[in-house]
């Protein structure tokens, strides 16, 4: 690889809608730099960016793709990220490591959730960011309405073209751009869109809204100093037209980018929670953004180098834990090829092979010590499977196979559900989950299997229910002896973690005060497994007001026991009944599909809370019982349905609120299936 100063690194992220072009213009772009001899093709199968199998095969990126270039008198390093919802930890990770934001836009569907989602992430971050609007050759293309519905949707500050279509279509042969040559030989609309331009310039600098009022006009150094301070700043976003099937418009965004965009030593903002980086330091930092298991090389870290120059064998610290790292050798990295290199300075993303002691989001430094990362705020996992290894004896693999997958994307989350003893594995689709199954299987020789996770029911009480049970067994030598009178009440804790209470009214010493603890850890021990679902009892108070003990017989372990059976039986006099989780959802999705999806929450039994309009997409309130959300097949869950209504266009979160009673006709199923899957075990 060619080195160029610092002051001529670019580096970027590609980012936006699932089909909006991004691989197409990655490989463009690396075509069009020098960097490969012949441009690949995602319908091929002969991207630089998807060359997985498992993207060939579906022709979508899965994963981000790191990937760089000459252009000009520079360099640009950037990465080519995964549009679809399943895949966006990849996309946050590398938005979070990048300086400029290329947001790529579809045309024909400028007002995707994708492209909103990923505008946001930028947002967010406070990122200087550009747009791309890709198609513009297409029948169904509007550049100018595609502005529009740009601006009702996401950007809301100043947004202005820099490049127009020269032709409208199928006839569009070219792009032309507002920031050189003669604007007014291109016509009025060229000259409405550069007017505005020099205007938004203007006013994001007093110096240069005093000029632009005096003169009328900037010079072009004032337009390179302005342009660049504006995008810097986010008081811009310029937007470009251009067609990767045609080839058209890419020259002058990159152009662009070599111009006006970020250098790696500009103070583009960094979230951290902790210390400071200084940008045109000589102290080596990186940030670990990307982290992969490569079939030959082992564990590869991808690091973002933010300030002085990376070596080969340099012994670096890691901030988070203040672990040593000696880095090994260095990789240049084109998608899945790799360059070994001695050195790399600021803007370069370099991967290196096993390190030891640093995880991704983390922090690698020869300088400060104390350089911490602001969390990445990942969206809420919408998806859930319990997940078993299909073969004996290989619960072990699959939690070590777990534990890589789970290190290589935070989105993915595992938890043990101690009440249902399912390994729950959450995500954000199907298609990242069915991706984790087949990495078992492939990556790891682990095969497993997927069902529907079991709902963590309650149970409660709705009236008074009193009962006593003794507990006698004689079988020579000392016997077993002890009766518990014990009542059962509603009770409401003042806060969700209080979920039951135990009294004590036991007077005259009918049952000695050192058998208490052992009456109450009885209640704590059979509150666990109620007995209409075998599920947690909440909501009540248990007092025991009378009993009798033996002197010799009686012991702690008799009094659990009788405390078991008269716990039981006084919940059955106190009317039980059975309770779901009821969660709070919030849905976003276009308005074209409201009938459809307030039709599909009342088959769920879901129940509409309220309404908004946010970024032109419609949100809405809703809450819905989990067993309708996640239902056992071979019903359809929820996060597949909504994706199936909305042709992909949907998404949600959901919190826990709280839980409520479980219609009868359901709650006797519940029952039934209960009681015989107890038959099953015995």
């Amino acid at each position: 690889m060619k080195k160029c100063s610092t002051d001529r690194v670019r580096n970027f992220v590609l980012a936006g809608q699932t089909g909006a072009g991004k691989t197409s213009l990655a490989d463009l772009i690396l075509f069009k730099g020098g960097a490969v001899s012949r441009q690949g093709s995602v319908d091929a199968g002969t991207s630089v960016s998807e060359f997985r199998k498992e993207e060939q095969d579906r022709k979508s990126s899965i994963y981000s793709a790191i990937l760089n270039t000459p252009w000009k008198d520079g360099h640009l390093f950037f990465v080519d990220t995964p549009g679809s919802t399943d895949f966006c930890g990849d996309a946050l990770n590398a938005i979070n490591a990048t300086d400029l934001h290329v947001l790529v836009v579809d045309a024909a569907q400028s007002n995707s959730p994708g492209t909103i989602r990923a505008w946001r992430m930028a947002r967010d971050l406070h990122l200087p960011r550009v747009v791309f609007i890709n198609g513009c050759d297409r029948e169904e293309a509007d550049f100018e309405r595609t502005i529009e519905q740009l601006k009702e949707t996401c950007i809301k500050k100043a947004s202005v073209a820099v490049s127009l279509p020269i032709g409208q279509k199928a006839k569009m042969t070219g792009v032309a751009s507002l920031l050189s040559g003669d604007i007014s030989a291109l016509g009025p609309e060229a000259e409405e869109n550069h007017n505005a331009l020099i205007e938004c310039i203007a006013e994001s600098d007093d110096a240069l809204t005093e000029k632009y009022f005096e003169e009328g006009t900037l010079s072009d150094e004032d337009v390179l100093h302005g342009l660049r301070k504006a995008l810097l700043n986010e008081s811009i976003i310029p937007i470009f037209a251009g067609s990767v099937a045609k080839g058209l418009g890419v020259e002058e965004l990159l152009d662009f980018i070599l111009q006006y965009g970020p250098t790696p030593t500009d103070n583009v903002p960094v979230k951290l929670t902790s210390g400071s980086i200084d940008r045109a330091s000589d102290a080596a930092v990186g940030y670990v953004f990307k982290s992969v298991n490569d079939t030959f090389i082992g564990q590869l870290t991808y690091i973002r180098i933010l300030s002085g120059t990376f070596k080969k064998d340099m012994e670096l610290t890691n901030t988070s834990n203040q672990g040593k790292e000696r880095l090994g050798g260095l990789l240049c990295i084109q998608g899945k090829n790799q360059e070994n290199i001695e050195e790399a300075g600021p803007g370069e993303i370099v991967a290196v092979a096993k390190l030891k002691n640093t995880g991704m989001l983390e922090v690698l430094s020869t300088g400060a010590t104390d350089i911490v990362y602001a969390p990445v705020e990942y969206p809420q996992p919408t998806t859930q499977f319990s997940i078993s290894a299909v073969n004996k004896g290989e619960d072990d693999k699959l939690a070590a196979a777990l534990a890589r997958l789970l290190a290589e994307d935070k989105t993915l989350k595992k938890e043990l559900n101690m009440e249902t003893h399912q390994t729950i594995v959450c995500g954000m689709g199907d298609q990242q989950i069915n991706l984790v199954v087949n990495r078992m299987k492939n990556d790891f020789k682990v095969q497993v299997a997927l069902e529907a996770p079991r709902i963590a029911y309650r149970e409660t009480v709705k009236g008074i229910g009193q009962a006593d049970f003794r507990h006698k067994k004689q079988s020579g030598g000392h016997g077993q002896f002890a009766e518990v009178h014990m009542r059962l009440e509603p009770f409401q804790g003042e806060t969700p973690e209080e979920e039951y209470q135990f009294g004590n009214e036991v007077v005259g010493g009918a049952i000695p005060k050192n058998f208490i603890p052992a009456i109450e850890k009885g209640v704590a021990e059979t509150r666990l497994s109620g007995p209409l679902s075998h599920s947690k009892c909440i909501n009540f108070k248990a007092v025991v007001f009378f009993g009798k003990y033996h002197p010799v017989d009686s012991s702690e372990m008799a009094f659990k026991i009788a405390t078991r059976g008269a716990f039981r039986a006084a919940m059955a006099n106190a009317k039980p009944e059975l309770l779901e989780p009821i969660m709070n959802m919030t849905l976003e999705f276009p308005e074209e599909y409201m009938g459809t999806i307030q039709g599909d929450l009342n088959t769920r039994r879901g129940r509409i809370l309220g309404m908004d309009r946010v970024d032109g997409q419609q949100v809405l309130s809703a809450e819905m019982p989990l067993a309708e959300i996640y239902p056992p097949s071979p019903a359809t869950p929820y996060p597949t349905q909504l994706r199936s209504m909305t042709q992909g266009r949907g998404s949600f979160s959901m919190k826990f609120d709280r839980y409520d009673p479980v219609p009868s006709a359901i709650a006797k199923k519940i029952q039934e299936a209960a009681a015989k899957e107890e038959e099953d075990e015995e």
